[in-house]
């Protein structure tokens, strides 16, 4: 039965009328009640999940455990035995991990306190029915956006760690881990073994997600399982595990079954591999091709440095070949010649004006000494001094300009071309 969420004192303040501490019911009235108010309940249709069947010999009641297959939530079933053995009818014989629809009455055993479900009528849920369910959960999750191309994240290029999530000893295991250590022989696992069918396999698959999912040192998670019919695959068809895997934050790779096997796993996933073998080729590189790979590039490398290297060596010897290069010191013979030559005629320019200026100067002086007063005494002039005395207006004049500048008794000095003659002036009057 599910538990009542009511709070302890909310139920005591809520206690059923006539009874208090001083007056409670003995165990017999309570278990009575119980099963009276499930006896209420009537006839119901249950679907669910075998986990458990047992049919002992020389009975004549078979045991089951009904578990709901997406939550912790089981129902202990009892019912004839003839309905979980064969009956030469045709008729599918209930097995553990079935899907099944049971119709039965809520009972309540007062002897010992049990809850069980009395079951009068087991139908297998058909694989028509089965595929039906699932499509319109895929249509659900689609329209929710669980598919979408752009929320996959892309695998790391050489995980650290790999998470796989698998069946214990399983040929998925060994397919897994065989193939990604013969591509790349140092990659690291961290395995997970669940159930991967059954009532088992769900929670544990989402367990099994969750703590690889909380593990820093893993960078992707592998969950594989080899092929099976479609009730073998229907864990990884869960809601419950296709939301889980949607939230995880590391990338997850679905590896379920083969080729034509295709759950709704693989749609959530990040990556979907067609089988454990692909996954083991997928999630890692190959080293042998990486090592090619990286040679190959080393070599195009190489290459490419020795072309470069020899077109800068031609650019060199084509600019040493060039005049200018080959012989440096001619063009600076040159430009010392032209130097030299502009030097000589800057030399040339300046003594031509120097001699134009020494003809010039040359002619000037001789019209000065023409015009001069020296070349006046040679034609047979003479200039006429006073040497002491000879007033002239006032004033002594050093030259003679009139007679009257001249008195009796003056002394002069006549200069003549050659030289000067001192003279004393006698003549009482002027001629």
């Amino acid at each position: 039965m599910p538990s009542d969420p009511t709070p302890a004192h909310t139920t005591q303040a809520a206690a059923a009328p006539g009874t208090s501490p001083e007056q409670p019911w003995p165990v017999r009235t309570v278990a009575r009640k119980v099963a009276g108010w499930i006896d209420r309940l009537g006839a119901v249709w249950v679907e669910g999940q075998l986990t458990q069947v047992t049919a002992r010999p020389g009975t004549g009641t078979a045991f089951l455990v009904l578990r709901d297959p997406a939550a912790d939530v089981s129902l202990t079933l009892t019912c004839p035995i003839g309905l979980v053995r064969a009956s030469g009818s045709g008729t599918a014989v209930p097995t553990e991990g079935s899907r099944v629809i049971v119709h039965g009455k809520p009972t309540f055993f007062l002897g010992r306190g049990t809850f069980s479900l009395r079951v009068d009528e087991i139908r297998s849920v058909g694989i028509g029915e089965l595929l039906a369910r699932i499509e319109r959960l895929r249509k659900l999750l689609a329209a929710e956006g669980l598919f979408d191309r752009e929320r996959k994240r892309r695998l790391p290029f050489l995980p650290r760690q790999i998470g796989l999530i698998t069946g214990r000893s399983s040929a998925a295991e060994h397919d897994v881990v065989s193939n990604a250590r013969h591509r790349w022989p140092a990659v690291q696992f961290r395995i997970c073994h669940t159930a991967t069918q059954g009532a088992l396999a769900v929670p544990q698959l989402i367990d099994a997600l969750e703590t690889l999912d909380r593990d820093r040192e893993t960078d992707v998670i592998v969950i594989a399982r080899g092929g099976g019919s479609v009730e073998d695959l229907l864990p990884f068809s869960d809601e419950a595990l296709c939301r889980a895997v949607a939230i995880a934050r590391t990338p997850v790779v679905s590896a379920i079954g083969h080729e034509p096997d295709t759950p709704l796993l693989d749609h959530v996933a990040d990556l979907r591999c067609s089988t454990p073998t692909a996954a083991g080729r997928t999630i890692v590189p190959d080293l042998a091709e990486e090592t090619a790979r990286i040679a190959g590039l080393r070599d195009r490398a190489r290459r490419a440095l020795a072309g470069w290297v020899d077109r800068e060596r031609r650019l060199l010897d084509a600019l040493r070949a060039r005049p200018v290069l080959a012989d440096p010191h001619r063009e600076l013979d040159r430009r010392a010649q032209e130097v030299a030559t502009l030097r000589q005629a800057g030399r040339n320019a300046v003594l031509r004006a120097l001699t134009e200026r020494e003809t010039e100067a040359t002619h000037l002086q001789s019209r000065l000494t023409s015009l001069g007063p020296a070349a006046t005494l040679a034609r047979g002039y003479a200039v006429v001094q006073h040497v002491t005395g000879g007033p002239a207006s006032g004033t002594r004049a050093p030259v003679l300009r009139s007679v009257a500048d001249a008195p009796p008794g003056a002394r002069l000095r006549i200069r003549l071309a050659d030289g000067a003659i001192p003279a004393v002036v006698d003549d009482p009057g002027p001629t």
